[in-house]
């Protein structure tokens, strides 16, 4: 195991609504550079967990580190400004603004001067900014003025992951990317996370794809009952193996709940 510091650390994060407990001192260990996949059945905590590390969801216990640094997140707001980016399951794209005004949501670029402080923005900068980025990661879009509804479902991912990664300095989370694309789009998402990693970024897999988990992970972290129960080397294990995990037929370490490919 590599003594680098990780980029995004959990411990033992506890989370509770109301009588049901989500989380059961749930860890989760993200190293630079790398993708991990976090993998386990429904119910199994992966969602709650990646919302508290996205500032959506406060934990009842547990702490979160960036580097060696403990954070507290008391909204996405404070999770974006740590680095750590998220996109959701259903992307949160507007479709009716263009593609670059989707990669500066919330982040617009103001004309300078007096035309900036009456609120006039810079469409020119936030264009070109935005034809950048997405060369830079591959992205191909016919162009970045074509509203981003009429673009096909794996571009529209594209943009949403996009968006993301321009924003994030750490880790960007990624929430079932490619549910409900088809095969073609399925592997240019595929393509992208890679590039993302190949970049230098930290990448969050959610994913329920045993295959596709496979092919773009770097590590598999498995939740069973709200805890991390097992770790995968992903080149070292089967969609057997992260099954028998997600099941409970694969036995778990006694000290510290995980279970590693041998």
């Amino acid at each position: 195991m590599s003594t680098e510091t990780p980029v995004l650390e959990a411990r033992g994060i506890v989370k509770r609504f109301g009588h049901v407990e989500a989380l059961r001192g749930a860890n989760l260990t993200v190293g630079r550079g790398q993708v991990v996949a976090l993998i386990g059945d429904n119910g199994a905590g992966k969602s709650t967990l990646i919302k508290v590390l996205s500032g959506v969801h406060q934990p009842d216990a547990g702490e979160i580190l960036i580097g060696d640094r403990a954070v507290q997140f008391s909204s996405p707001v404070d999770a974006r400004r740590e680095g750590v980016e998220t996109v959701y399951q259903d992307l949160a794209v507007a479709d009716d603004l263009s593609v670059a005004a989707n990669l500066y949501l919330g982040r617009e670029i103001m004309r300078r001067g007096a035309l900036g402080r009456l609120g006039l923005l810079d469409k020119r900068a936030m264009r070109r900014g935005a034809a950048e980025a997405l060369e830079q990661l591959g992205v191909s879009i016919p162009r970045v003025t074509i509203p981003t509804g009429l673009l096909s479902g794996g571009q529209r991912q594209s943009v949403a992951v996009a968006r993301a990664v321009v924003w994030a300095t750490d880790v960007v989370i990624l929430d079932e990317p490619t549910a409900a694309l088809g095969v073609v789009q399925t592997q240019r998402v595929l393509e992208l996370i890679a590039r993302v990693r190949d970049a230098g970024m930290s990448v969050v897999l959610v994913s329920h794809n045993m295959p596709q988990v496979l092919e773009v992970a770097d590590r598999v972290e498995v939740m069973r009952l709200g805890r991390r129960t097992a770790r995968f080397a992903a080149g070292e294990a089967s969609t057997d193996d992260l099954v028998a995990a997600m099941t409970g037929a694969l036995a778990t370490e006694p000290d510290d709940g995980e279970a590693h490919a041998k």
